[in-house]
């Protein structure tokens, strides 16, 4: 799986035996279920929950519990990201309530629903860079400290991310309904923080919930919108999106590296991208993609 095809024979095929090749190496890594994030988005979900009355009882420390915490819910989301894709099983494939589950469940730590993150994600894709349709073009900037200063100031000034233009994006689509999804989730989340304030543990439910879901967005946001993406100035399929090489590893870059072969071939399982993009990496060349450095 990881071989790596021949430039030299790459240069001299034609547009459509390239095509071909592409795609046959991109079929490789798929119909492939990532158990390993159907194990990460469950277990993840059940670790969170279970740390919260951990730390308010006294048995893990407040601030081992921030840590934790922020670290739980910022790997929260790819999970989710590949059942969004219907990658762990499609529509009428028997594993489908697997796929569903896990999409629902992963997100629970961020307070986001499964459901709004879906239709809000295909429409990125279907626009990516597209300043009108794209509903994480907000999060383009000249670079990722001001990436950094935008996201503090829209969340002080009550933006919270991209809020206001997945709603625009779900009323453009069709999808208002996915409103109410959004209001449960909104009015659950707030309703536990209070219930931990007014029964005197106001500092946990900020250091365990509060804070870390916004250090958590704003991390998932610069990894999945801002790096893979900038500068955000062009569009189409092999120009949208880039490769790029992370000071940090892919994993703390949450696998985004590679995110170019994500927007190519969405249903190649996160954990395959890496040699997916090794092998298709002459073709992506001649195609003329940003590489970068990797």
């Amino acid at each position: 799986m990881d071989q790596i095809v021949d430039l030299t024979r790459v240069d001299s095929l034609t547009d459509t035996q390239l095509d071909v090749l592409e795609r046959q190496i991109a079929n490789k890594y798929m119909r492939k279920v990532p158990w390993g994030a159907v194990a990460w988005g469950i277990g993840n979900c059940v670790f969170f929950f279970t740390l919260l009355p951990l730390v308010i009882l006294g048995y893990v420390p407040l601030w081992l519990g921030f840590v934790l915490a922020t670290v739980s819910i910022a790997a929260s989301y790819l999970p989710s990201h590949e059942a969004q894709h219907n990658i762990i099983a499609g529509k009428g494939k028997p594993l489908r309530w697997l796929n569903e589950l896990v999409g629902h469940v992963s997100t629970l730590p961020l307070a986001y629903p499964y459901r709004v993150l879906r239709a809000t994600h295909m429409e990125h894709h279907a626009h990516t860079n597209e300043a009108e349709l794209d509903p994480d073009y907000g999060v383009h900037a000249a670079s990722d400290w001001d990436y950094l200063i935008q996201q503090i100031r829209g969340r002080l000034g009550g933006d919270g991310g991209n809020t206001n233009a997945y709603g625009a994006t779900l009323e453009r689509v069709g999808q208002s309904a996915l409103f109410v999804d959004a209001i449960i989730y909104e009015v659950v989340y707030l309703g536990v923080l209070f219930t931990l304030a007014w029964t005197g543990f106001a500092i946990e439910a900020a250091l365990l919930w509060w804070l870390p879901r916004h250090i958590a967005l704003i991390y998932i946001s610069y990894y999945l919108s801002w790096a893979p993406h900038h500068p955000g100035e062009e569009t189409g399929r092999y120009r949208d999106t880039r490769a790029f090489k992370s000071r940090f590893g892919n994993v703390v870059s949450m696998g985004m590296q590679y995110h170019i072969i994500h927007h190519l071939y969405p249903r190649i399982p996160l954990s395959l991208t890496p040699a997916a993009y090794r092998e298709l990496k002459p073709i992506l060349a001649r195609r003329g993609c940003d590489l970068g450095a990797l």
